[in-house]
């Protein structure tokens, strides 16, 4: 571990054969650091170019090497282990940055201790006037939860009309960016490994949240996500992952006596989700989501114990609830047509 890092904030970049993504996007991020902040680009075994390009082109970059392709959420975790900034923001490897947007998610931060993360507010960067699906302007979950957005409600997106710019606080900031308290990600156990890759922030900010500690929305930062960089959110792999970690962020996560009820209500919606692939002609999406449940009853026994040791680690503490709705998205979606998210 690099022990004399001087640095208040440390961005760091998962890449994983991500080689036209460091070519667009790597001189926006060094343009855009403000003062006693690093970049740091953390490489899952890519088997492009990916370090050859970064060491002709940004050699002033620090890079950590990864031996294997990790995931997004143990990569991440190992790649952590390598710094010791007081704060780090994790940075999706698609995304661009326009301008400045570092030091209003430091400023929040650094104004209130009880903040564990901050979300800069996410746009599309193939379509800029419009939030991106990942994020968008901060991450809330359902009484069932089922995982939504300011902005984007399952394949609704909304425009940015200025409708979303105060602080706020929420549930979940987005794994595509957002600033964390160093010591906080690691106390809390930083992401589950088990995951590999999506809805691990959701269950990293759950558990902070559990601590109760908050985690915000900064409109006053702005950055822009291509989305799907790694996997295709039409990838039957994205939503094999999406289905079992959702299964598994409840089990460890939901409240004693709610537990069993709203994974047993899931998997019955997961399985209308399931047939509705089916009747697209999507057999990959159907096979996909069975699949999720199989895995899931594979890893009950484990998470089960990740539960009752949380439960340990979280006796006497005041956990924090704001940002879960007391209403199920899904059928104010697709039973009253609600779109927006100030139409709830």
């Amino acid at each position: 571990m690099n022990t004399d890092q001087p640095f208040l904030c440390t961005v760091l970049v998962l890449n994983y054969n991500g080689l036209a993504f460091l070519k667009q996007f790597c001189d926006g991020w060094k343009n855009h650091l403000p003062e006693n902040t690093e970049l740091v680009i953390a490489d899952n075994a890519s088997t492009d170019d990916s370090i050859d390009y970064l060491q002709k082109e940004h050699s002033n970059v620090r890079i950590i090497k990864l031996k294997e392709n990790h995931g997004f959420a143990k990569g991440y975790n190992m790649a952590m282990a390598e710094i010791n900034s007081k704060y780090t923001i994790l940075l999706n490897s698609d995304i661009e940055i326009k301008s400045t947007w570092i030091t209003p998610l430091l400023d929040m931060l650094e104004g209130d201790e009880s903040i564990a993360a901050v979300q800069p507010k996410i746009m599309d960067q193939k379509n800029p006037s419009h939030f991106e699906y990942a994020g968008a302007a901060g991450g809330l979950i359902d009484n069932l939860a089922y995982p939504f957005c300011r902005g984007r409600i399952f394949q609704s997106i909304e425009e940015d009309t200025a409708q979303y710019e105060t602080p706020t606080e929420i549930f979940w900031a987005s794994g595509a960016a957002f600033a964390v308290r160093r010591d906080l990600f690691n106390h809390s156990g930083g992401f589950d490994a088990d995951f590999f890759a999506h809805m691990e922030e959701i269950d990293l900010c759950w558990r902070l949240k559990r601590m109760g500690h908050k985690i915000m929305y900064q409109p006053a930062s702005k950055v822009y996500h291509v989305g799907g960089g790694t996997l295709s959110y039409a990838s039957s792999r994205k939503t094999f992952l999406n289905f079992r970690n959702s299964l598994l962020m409840i089990l460890k996560n939901e409240e004693k006596g709610k537990v069993f009820g709203v994974i047993f209500k899931r998997m019955i919606l997961d399985a209308f989700a399931a047939y509705s692939f089916l009747f697209k002609g999507q057999l990959s999406g159907f096979f996909a989501v069975f699949k999720s449940h199989l895995a899931f009853y594979g890893l009950l026994g484990k998470f089960r114990s990740k539960r009752k040791e949380l439960a340990k680690s979280f006796e006497g503490t005041a956990s924090n609830r704001v940002g879960r709705s007391n209403k199920s998205i899904v059928y104010q979606h697709y039973i009253k047509g609600v779109k927006k998210y100030n139409e709830l």
